[in-house]
C-alpha cells in the first residue's frame, strides 16, 4: 500500500535516532552561492512569491511546483571522488515492488566513513539552516538520508512524496557523464484540478555534484524514469529534511467502475470457443478440487487453437482505437473503445460475459456466479471447508471469519456481475496500490486472459499482496491462451509489474515481442 511505502529515492524503516558525531569526519566545503547572504535573502524572496530566480550555479523554478538546483554543490572535486568511492564501497540491496526497482544501501544515518560523514554533517547542519530561512521554516534536525544506485531497467514511478514531516525532499547525483538517452531522469508533472497528475512537463537530467531539492506537497508529483543505458549507474543520495507538513486537500475519489449482469448467450458460445477438454463435467469437477485447495489456477490452451490464432492477429489491427489509462499515480495502460473492436475479438468479449460463462466459472470455482450453481445450504461442508481455504491461504490475509464472511453475503442474494476490459501492455505500463483501492477491496474472482509472446523478465506480471504488507502472495505470468483466475478476500490487492525497456530492446526474436494483450475482468457473486 502506497501509505506503508517510503517513496521516493530511498526506502526508510528505521525509527529515529540520536546523531553521534564522529571523530575522522572531512569537512565538506559547499558551493560560494549557499554562503552569499544577498543570494539567500533573492532566493527567500522569489521561493515566497513562487517566481522563478537564477543566481549562479542555483536556479529556482516553480513550475510545476518549487524546485531548486544546485550545481556544483560541494566545493571539491577530490571531496566529491572519494565520497563516491566510500559509498559504492557499502552494501547494496535489491528494492522491488509495484513503485520500484532499484538498489539501495545500508543506512548512512550512522555511517562514519569520513566523507559520507561529513557530508551528512553539512547537509544536516549549515545547509538545513540555510533552507530553513529560505523557506521561513524551522527545519528539525531529523537525519533522513540514504543512497541509492539505479542501473538498467530500474525505475521509481509516479508518486508525491507526501508523509508525515516531510517538507524538502532532495537528491545529489554522483554520476558519470549523463545523457537524457540514458534514462533516469527526474520527470516532474503537472497536476488537475482534483490534484491528481497529468503529465511530464519537466525532465532533470543527472549530473554530477548538483543537488535537486523541492518542497512535498499535495502537487509534488513526480518519478524517475527508467534507466536504459547497460554501462552506467546511476548513484545519487538522497532524503528529506523535515518539518510542518504543507495542508492536504481531501484525496480525490475515483467513481467505481460500472458493473454489468451477464449476456444471455447460451452454451453454443461455449462450443464454438472453449477447448472441448474443459466443458467435460468431470474435468471441471477436478480444476474445482484444485482451484478450492489454492484460489488461483491457470488453465492452457483455453480456447480452440483457430479462434485464439483468430483473434491475436485481430488484436495487431489499426481499426482498435487505444486509449491511455491514468492517473500516472494509480495506472498507465492502453485500453481499447468496445465499438472499434473487430468482430471476433467483439464475439470473444461476449463470451466473457455471457450467461454459459457465468456458469462455466461456476462450475470451475464453485462460486455463485450462475442461478444454478448450489446455494451454500446445499453443500454447507464443502463451503465451509472452501472459505477456510479462499480467507486462510494464498489469497486471503482477512481476519474475518469464513462464517461471518459467509454470514454477511448471504443476507441479501445478489445477482451476479462483472467489469472487465481489453488492454495493451507495452514499454512503460503499470498498475499501482493505492488507498482507494484498498478501501473498496472485496471479495471478486479475477480472470486475464492473455495474448502475447512474452518473457518474465519484460514485467507484465501481476503480483497479489496483502493489504499493507510487503510479501508477494502469488505472481501471475502473463502466457498465451492460459486463462488466470484467482479469487482474493478483502484483504488482497494486486498490481501489475512495470513494462521494462527489455519488452522493446534488441534482444534476440524481440521482432515477436513490444506489446502484448489481455482481456481482464473481474466477476462477483
Amino acid at each position: 500500500m502506497a501509505s506503508k511505502r517510503q517513496p521516493d529515492e530511498s526506502v526508510k524503516t528505521d525509527k529515529k535516532k540520536k546523531k553521534k558525531k564522529t571523530t575522522c569526519e572531512e569537512t565538506a566545503e559547499l558551493c560560494s552561492v549557499v554562503e552569499d547572504e544577498q543570494v539567500k535573502k533573492t532566493v527567500r524572496e522569489a521561493w515566497s512569491q513562487r517566481s522563478p530566480c537564477r543566481q549562479g550555479d542555483l536556479e529556482l523554478d516553480c513550475h510545476p511546483f518549487p524546485h531548486c538546483i544546485i550545481k556544483n554543490f560541494l566545493g571539491s572535486e577530490t571531496f566529491v571522488e572519494n565520497l563516491q568511492r566510500e559509498l559504492l564501497e557499502l552494501n547494496f540491496h535489491e528494492k522491488s515492488n509495484d513503485l520500484y526497482k532499484f538498489k539501495q544501501s545500508d543506512d548512512l544515518r550512522k555511517r562514519t566513513e569520513p566523507h559520507i560523514a561529513g557530508l551528512r554533517a553539512a547537509l544536516f547542519g549549515r545547509f538545513r539552516s540555510w533552507l530553513g530561512e529560505v523557506l521561513g521554516v524551522e527545519l528539525e534536525p531529523t537525519v533522513d538520508i540514504s543512497c541509492a544506485k539505479y542501473e538498467y531497467t530500474d525505475v521509481l514511478l509516479c508518486h508525491d512524496d507526501e508523509l508525515e514531516g516531510r517538507r524538502i525532499a532532495f537528491i545529489l547525483y554522483l554520476v558519470p557523464p549523463w545523457q537524457s538517452s540514458d534514462g533516469g531522469t527526474l520527470d516532474l508533472y503537472t497536476t488537475d484540478s482534483n490534484f491528481q497528475p497529468q503529465s511530464i512537463v519537466k525532465s532533470l537530467i543527472p549530473s554530477l555534484n548538483t543537488l535537486v531539492l523541492f518542497e512535498v506537497s499535495p502537487v509534488s508529483f513526480h518519478q524517475v524514469s527508467e534507466v536504459l543505458t547497460q554501462d552506467k549507474c546511476r548513484l545519487s543520495l538522497s532524503g528529506w529534511f523535515h518539518g510542518p507538513s504543507l495542508e492536504r486537500p481531501p484525496r480525490h475519489i475515483e467513481p467505481p467502475v460500472p458493473r454489468s449482469p451477464h449476456l444471455p448467450r447460451d452454451e453454443t458460445l461455449l462450443l464454438e470457443w472453449v477447448n472441448p477438454v474443459y466443458l467435460d463435467i468431470s474435468y471441471q469437477e477436478q480444476i474445482q478440487e484444485e482451484f478450492e485447495d489454492s484460489s488461483e489456477i491457470q488453465l492452457k490452451d483455453f480456447l480452440k487453437e483457430e479462434k485464439f490464432r483468430e483473434v491475436r492477429e485481430a488484436l495487431r489491427l489499426t481499426q482498435i482505437q487505444w486509449t491511455r489509462r491514468g492517473p500516472p499515480n494509480k495506472r498507465c495502460y492502453e485500453a481499447a473503445s468496445l465499438d472499434t473492436l473487430p468482430q471476433c475479438v467483439s464475439a470473444c468479449w461476449e463470451l466473457l460475459r455471457s450467461e454459459a460463462f457465468f456458469l462455466l466459472l461456476s462450475n470451475f470455482t464453485g462460486l455463485r456466479l450462475h442461478y444454478l450453481c448450489p446455494a451454500d445450504d446445499d453443500d454447507d461442508n464443502k463451503d465451509e471447508e472452501r472459505e477456510d481455504v479462499l480467507d486462510g491461504k494464498a489469497m486471503g490475509s482477512s481476519t474475518e471469519s469464513p462464517s461471518s464472511a459467509n454470514t454477511s453475503r448471504e443476507k441479501e442474494p445478489s445477482t451476479p456481475v462483472c467489469c472487465g476490459e481489453l488492454r495493451r501492455w507495452s514499454h512503460g505500463s503499470y498498475t499501482l496500490l493505492h488507498d482507494a483501492e484498498a478501501a473498496r477491496a472485496e471479495y471478486a474472482l479475477d480472470l486475464v486472459l492473455p495474448f502475447c509472446d512474452w518473457q518474465s523478465e519484460f514485467g507484465g506480471f501481476t503480483c497479489y499482496v496483502a493489504n499493507e504488507e510487503d510479501e508477494e502472495l502469488l505472481t501471475v505470468y502473463p502466457e498465451d491462451n492460459s486463462l488466470a483466475l484467482v479469487y482474493r478476500d478483502k484483504e488482497t490487492l494486486k498490481f501489475v509489474k512495470h513494462v521494462n525497456h527489455k519488452s522493446s530492446s534488441g534482444s534476440a526474436n524481440s521482432s515477436t515481442y513490444g506489446a502484448f494483450y489481455d482481456f481482464s475482468f473481474v466477476y462477483y457473486e
